[in-house]
């Protein structure tokens, strides 16, 4: 299948084409769920993640322009952002334990290696009442150092959005970790 068909096959999708978007599916699934399988090493993880991208890809095809690059790098980009979606959400707990288990290394006694284990989890439990997205999004942040402009593309939302996000995350935490 050539660029051109793809891309054609883009556009009617964004137009609502539901046969368009079958074959689409048909041409490019095997590819997708290859990439997806990548990152998440797990198939039916692989899979959720590969249905969410076509949920993506079938809710953002109007958002598809044609600059001469590949359209099936923005399917395979759309893929691997499902894939790494899912891989942060399969280990919520790590990133805060990991966290505690480097402060723990950095010269602090047993008492404080305990205190700072006993944060993690409640930082752990505090994080996990938040909506998977906005949970992501702090992770995102301030974990993973990622720019606002990054969780943007990666969440599919405008920037303030991101900022609103953190914002009212970071009161809810506050919030929580002071009960």
């Amino acid at each position: 299948m050539s660029n051109k068909d793809l891309e054609n096959l883009i556009a009617r999708v964004a137009l609502g084409d539901r046969l368009a978007f079958s074959s689409l599916y048909d041409l490019t699934a095997s590819k997708l769920l290859g990439v997806t399988l990548r990152v998440l090493q797990d198939r039916a993880s692989a899979e959720d993640a590969m249905q969410e991208a076509f949920v993506k890809i079938w809710r953002n095809a109007d958002r598809y322009s044609v600059t001469g690059h590949s359209p099936m790098t923005w399917l395979i980009t759309i893929a691997r952002n499902s894939a790494i979606d899912g891989l942060r959400k399969r280990r919520p707990t790590e990133d805060v334990a990991a966290l505690a288990d480097t402060l723990a290394g950095t010269g602090i006694t047993g008492e404080d290696s305990a205190v700072a284990k006993s944060e993690a989890a409640r930082i752990s439990g505090c994080l996990g009442e938040l909506e998977p997205d906005r949970r992501g999004a702090v992770r995102g942040a301030y974990l993973e150092g990622r720019s606002y402009a990054e969780l943007a593309a990666i969440y599919d939302v405008p920037l303030n959005t991101v900022r609103t996000w953190l914002r009212r995350s970071l009161i809810r935490l506050r919030e929580c970790l002071s009960r």
